[in-house]
């Protein structure tokens, strides 16, 4: 049986991904957001959170016996290297686990949310199209400070490790603009459903 089509969704943060996953959601489109991956795949108990901890000590660990995200993402945003370290430790998790479900998708067309989509390319030979949730970076840099909790310095130090909204665009298939409100999005998040499935007709004719 042909797979379904991937979509893969990207963009800078505070770029407004999450909204639009919901909103393909709200659709019935099926959908692996590899950020909550991590969160599940570092819970205690899990391999993950053993290799973190045992290589950023007991400090990474809040009283309640959960990562101290906040602090971990100081950490590896301030030293390449850490960083590098912990996304050796995670990403070969994150992917075999998003593939694993994308292989029991149903539907069409499903999509799998990377914030590192371009950056990385660990799902160069998954993903059928991009698709990249865009907005001015000052407006990202706004809605992360606001939003977060994150210092500009932080949010500049993130945004310092993607690649910039030019080169993005540039390797995007498709735009969703989400530079207003969020309002505008469920119109456009219709308008791509109706293009993935006809290209996944194209495809696939039984679909």
């Amino acid at each position: 049986m042909t797979r379904p089509l991937v979509v893969g969704l990207t963009g800078g943060i505070g770029s407004g991904k999450s909204a639009v996953s919901r909103a393909f959601s709200g659709l019935g489109v099926e959908i692996v957001d590899t950020d909550a991956l991590a969160h599940e795949l570092s819970a205690p108990g899990t391999q993950g959170f053993a290799e973190i901890r045992a290589a950023f000590g007991p400090e990474v660990v809040l009283a309640s016996g959960e990562i101290d995200r906040a602090w971990l993402r100081r950490r590896v945003f301030a030293d390449a290297r850490m960083r590098g370290a912990l996304e050796a430790m995670l990403h070969p998790l994150i992917a075999a686990e998003a593939l694993r479900r994308i292989s029991v998708w149903r539907g069409a067309y499903g999509i799998v949310v990377v914030p590192l989509l371009l950056e990385r390319g660990g799902f160069a030979g998954t993903v059928d199209r991009v698709l990249v949730v865009d907005c001015p970076e000052a407006e990202q840099l706004r809605r992360v400070t606001e939003r977060s909790g994150l210092s500009e310095d932080e949010a500049r130090a993130i945004m310092a490790s993607q690649l910039d909204r030019k080169q993005r665009l540039a390797r995007a298939d498709d735009v969703l603009d989400n530079s207003g409100p969020l309002e505008r999005i469920p119109a456009q998040v219709e308008t791509l459903d109706q293009r993935y499935r006809r290209l996944a007709h194209e495809r696939n004719p039984a679909t």
